[in-house]
């Protein structure tokens, strides 16, 4: 990170610690008074600066004490203030939270890190934030097993790429690491445990999460092969966030269209005499034919389970819910269409990989999902979505704030133009796939 902070004493009233060696802090400087900002607002800012000056005190209780305080700093408001000043710094000392901290600290320390790429949306510090975590997320998934640590990391990787993969190397790099928590063999220096059905659910939630955002048409043919055989095999798991993950996964595959451009493929060479590299044969694709037949069973079955496998009430009729329209497109090619109320407006999706974006983000974010999609432009861009609300950060922003967001030759904006680009093509790219679908059923 390249910066070195000044140290000072912190002042402890808002932490338990009874630790009497000195403390060392940041460098943040606490103003009491802020012209034209009321009390509430000098007080939150206050306490974000005692809990990032905290993250450097010897106690681990106190460590996670601050981190919780400032996951619910960011959940209640984007903290844009907040974040031009002391970026750096904050990302630096969740890192090494990440690297020694307890199963909880990580936890925390990662779901802070997922915030803070969400409030910075596009733009260099997404790609930092990207580039420098990816590493240390990575070492810190193989010093541990713990379910809390593992899930944590893995969804935190899967949000930092979301924001700030601005290439396909990037995002490919992530969902390998994630994958190989439950697949080693598409890896190396793995060590082969077997994961838990929460490892499992996040792995493939994470990775389907990811799998929005890339170009699924570059799968090979191998490849998309021994996914789908995986995945299918996790439609037979006891534990129903398996199998409702696994399903969500695959609908997103078979909404790619890629099955049919292997198709098209296969025909084209067959009428030439000749055989493209890396193209599908037709013995190859008979197979792939016939285990989307096999998900199509086993879709069918999971849509009317009776129960027996799983427990919760609740969790079956998801199940249910998910496994018919997945039922439903898989036959008909049409997606479920959800619309999910956000104040005063509806958030409408109409395709599984927005679905399967909103779910996610929506998990991530927890109590503060509302509040950003509300008011977190990055969010408004993924989703097309314009809240009818008049307020938020676009009314209540500093000359400074405009200058960094608002301006058209921003890096944020030049970032924003780009990902927008990007997401007609992904939409273009996932209609003609659905138009395949529909063909090939008719």
């Amino acid at each position: 990170m390249g910066r070195k902070s000044q140290r000072k004493n912190v002042p402890m009233d808002l932490f338990d610690s009874d630790d009497d060696t000195s403390s060392i802090s940041s460098s943040s400087t606490i103003r009491s008074e802020r012209p034209g900002m009321d009390e509430v607002q000098v007080h939150k800012d206050l306490m974000l600066d005692q809990s990032l000056d905290a993250l450097y005190e010897k106690r681990t209780s106190t460590r996670e004490q601050a981190l919780a305080s400032i996951v619910d700093a960011f959940n209640c408001d984007l903290q844009h203030e907040f974040v031009e000043k002391k970026f750096a710094t904050l990302l630096h000392q969740c890192l090494h939270c990440t690297k020694k901290g307890s199963s909880k600290e990580t936890s925390l320390a990662s779901h802070v890190i997922g915030l803070l790429a969400l409030t910075v949306g596009l733009g260099d510090q997404a790609q930092e934030i990207l580039e420098e975590s990816v590493t240390p997320l990575s070492q810190a998934l193989k010093s541990g097993r713990e379910v809390l640590k593992i899930t944590s990391i893995l969804e935190c990787l899967a949000v930092i790429t979301f924001v700030g993969g601005t290439n396909p190397e990037q995002t490919e790099t992530s969902m390998q690491i994630i994958w190989q928590m439950i697949h080693p063999k598409l890896g190396s220096n793995v060590v082969a445990t077997k994961p838990s059905p929460a490892v499992i659910t996040t792995v493939v939630s994470s990775w389907a999460f990811l799998l929005t955002t890339v170009d699924r048409w570059t799968l090979s043919p191998k490849l998309w092969q021994e996914i789908v055989t995986y995945l299918s095999s996790l439609l037979e798991k006891e534990d129903r966030s398996v199998r409702i993950a696994a399903g969500e996964a695959l609908a997103l595959i078979f909404e790619s269209g890629t099955l049919e451009k292997f198709a098209a493929e296969a025909k084209e060479s067959a009428n030439n005499g000749s055989v493209k590299e890396g193209s599908v044969s037709q013995e190859a694709l008979i197979h792939m034919h016939g285990l989307k037949s096999k998900v199509v069973n086993q879709v069918r079955d999971l849509s009317v389970e009776a129960g027996g496998k799983g427990s919760a009430k609740k969790d079956l009729n998801t199940q249910r819910n998910l496994f018919k329209d997945l039922v439903e497109f898989l036959e008909d090619g049409y997606a479920p269409e959800t619309s999910t109320k956000v104040g005063g407006d509806y958030l409408q999706t109409s395709t599984w990989y927005q679905m399967i974006q909103l779910n996610f983000l929506k998990h991530f974010l927890g109590g503060g999902f509302i509040k950003h999609m509300q008011e977190n432009e990055f969010l408004h861009d993924v989703f097309n979505f314009t809240p009818k609300k008049v307020g938020g950060r676009g009314s209540g922003m500093s000359s400074e704030e405009k200058r960094l967001f608002k301006s058209p030759n921003s890096a944020l904006n030049k970032a924003r133009t780009q990902f927008l680009n990007k997401q007609r093509m992904l939409a273009k790219n996932m209609n003609d796939g659905h138009y395949a679908a529909t063909v090939e059923n008719e």
